[in-house]
């Protein structure tokens, strides 16, 4: 039985690294003594100082990484310099129309990648990674479940469009003794509000991100997740869903008005049982926890409060979700890394997102 260490971490703005290379050169690490972050208090050269020991201390043998680079090679680039041994990478790029009607195209930055460490000899030599390019329409149901589209979200019975910010980045991947699992990383809307507004204004601001997130939960939910785990080419084929969701548990107070909550109309519906995916942090949860429905402990990041000042909100955002088709408990031990050892950085100083890690047994 193989065991497999994964991953997923929203890195922060990886792009902000790299420079594009001109008249067709290769894109490149910016300059050591350039500044990563834009309030310039990170160096470059400290910025990879940083994911490296990260890289390290996590120790993955597959990565879904959020908040990446804009090009493949930008995140293979920094494998090859910041990471330990061997690996294949992949972006998933985003490009879509800017509205109903229209033909300009929009292309997002902040892409959704997975890295595969190939050196370890725990997946199949040839073929370690195959990839479903969402932006192919030949790659059938990942493509139409993230085309934009019009879904009626609200209450007014009018349908809005709508459409992924990302892209999910999709994949196969084959083991070295034959098994074959897969995994979507998605980078889902974010609720943040990030400038100041009169308060009416950030409220229907708040509504409007909450549709938004939650109509993207619902579509890849009905067009992706649902006939994956029907169709008999794919029901049988373990598969994770992992990323930034960008929502925990519960209803917030704009939740409240749609009654129903992001990441739990992803993770499936109670009247389909069969189809319902599983938490892999609510599984870490005490036995207290799991029944009072207390998630204080999986928090993945903080904000700051909107109103009072050097007030943060501790919150579950990232998630590794699973299908019930694999061998037994195939995906557990689950944790939430915060610190480097029990004297290095803290990873809240690496990136706003603390990464997240489980063990994969198939």
């Amino acid at each position: 039985m193989a065991e497999i260490k994964f991953a997923v971490w929203n890195m922060e703005w990886l792009n902000n690294l790299f420079t594009g290379g001109s008249n067709g050169a290769p894109s490149v690490f910016k300059d050591d003594d350039d500044f990563a972050d834009r309030d310039k208090k990170v160096t470059i050269a400290k910025r990879k100082a940083d994911i490296a020991l990260g890289l390290a201390h996590i120790d993955a043998d597959l990565m879904v990484i959020v908040e990446g680079p804009n090009k493949t090679e930008e995140l293979q680039l920094l494998f090859d310099e910041l990471a330990l041994g061997e690996w294949q990478c992949f972006i998933q790029s985003s490009k879509s129309i800017n509205g109903p009607g229209r033909t300009d195209m929009w292309s997002s930055s902040q892409c959704v990648g997975i890295a595969v460490r190939v050196d370890g000899n725990k997946f199949d030599a040839q073929t370690p990674m195959r990839i479903f390019d969402s932006m192919d329409e030949n790659n059938g149901a990942i493509f139409e479940a993230s085309e934009p589209f019009w879904m009626d979200i609200g209450t007014d019975k009018i349908p809005e469009w709508f459409r992924f910010e990302r892209r999910p980045a999709y994949a196969e991947f084959k083991l070295a003794d034959g098994e074959i699992f897969r995994v979507v990383g998605l980078h889902l809307k974010s609720k943040g509000i990030f400038s100041a507004h009169e308060w009416s204004r950030w409220w229907a601001m708040a509504d409007a991100n909450r549709e938004r997130l939650l109509a993207q939960c619902r579509q890849f939910r009905m067009e992706f997740l649902d006939g994956y785990l029907r169709d008999d080419v794919t029901k049988d084929i373990p598969l994770i869903v992992c990323g930034d969701i960008n929502d925990g548990p519960g209803f917030d107070t704009s939740e409240m008005k749609l009654k129903a909550s992001g990441i739990e109309t992803l993770m499936g519906s109670v009247w389909h049982p069969d189809l319902a995916l599983g938490n892999a942090l609510f599984d870490r949860l005490s036995d207290k926890d799991k029944k009072r429905l207390n998630f204080e402990d999986n928090s993945t990041t903080s904000f700051a409060d909107p109103i009072f000042n050097h007030t943060y909100h501790r919150v579950w955002i990232d998630h590794i979700l699973y299908s019930r088709n694999g061998h037994g408990q195939w995906v557990k031990d689950a944790n939430i890394l915060r610190q480097i050892g029990d004297d290095g950085p803290k990873y809240y100083q690496i990136s706003d997102h603390y990464p997240v890690v489980a063990q994969i047994s198939l």
